[in-house]
Formats: C-alpha cells, structure tokens, sequence
C-alpha cells in the first residue's frame, strides 16, 4: 500500500474560508484508506483560531474512522495559540 500524501493546508486559513477548507479536508479525509491522517501546515502563513477549529474538526473526524491524525509543520505561532486555547496535547504533531 502506498504512502498517504498529506492533505495540504492553504496559505490563509481564517474564518472567512474555514468552512470551505473544512469541508474539503473532510471530503479528502473520508476518502483515505490510511490508518494515519496527516496535514502538511507548512504553506499556512495567515490564519486565526479558526485553523485550529478546522484541525480539531479533522482529528474528531479521523479519529472516529479509527485512524490516528497529526499536523506536519505546524507553525510556531499556531502552536502558541494551541497553547492558549489549551487543545495543544489534541494536536500531535509529526514534527516531534
């Protein structure tokens, strides 16, 4: 079986396209025949608590198919939000 390629955030992930970007992710994640889910952050530059709603949604999703999910090169600064909204230990990260 091959690899999964990472489903790839965009440049800006904030409110105003949120629901776009979830329900495309959601689409590419139900449609993987992978035992892991991993997202490629390292494109994302602009985004708000939004992204992190987005990647919570993402992890609920995967994880009630049985698969594990984790973020790929998260950017510091969304993981310092993680931080602040206290869902850090929700998204592991591929990077560690």
């Amino acid at each position: 079986m091959k690899a999964m390629t990472p489903l790839q955030l965009p440049m800006e992930l904030t409110h105003a396209r949120a629901q776009d970007w979830l329900k495309s992710l959601m689409v590419a994640l139900r449609q993987e025949g992978e035992n892991q889910i991993t997202v490629d952050a390292s494109r994302l530059t602009r985004f708000d608590s939004s992204a992190l709603a987005v990647l919570l949604a993402c992890r609920r999703e995967a994880l009630s198919a049985k698969k594990t999910f984790v973020v790929s090169h998260m950017p510091d600064q969304m993981r310092q939000l993680a931080v602040v909204y206290g869902v850090s230990d929700l998204l592991q990260s591929a990077d560690n």
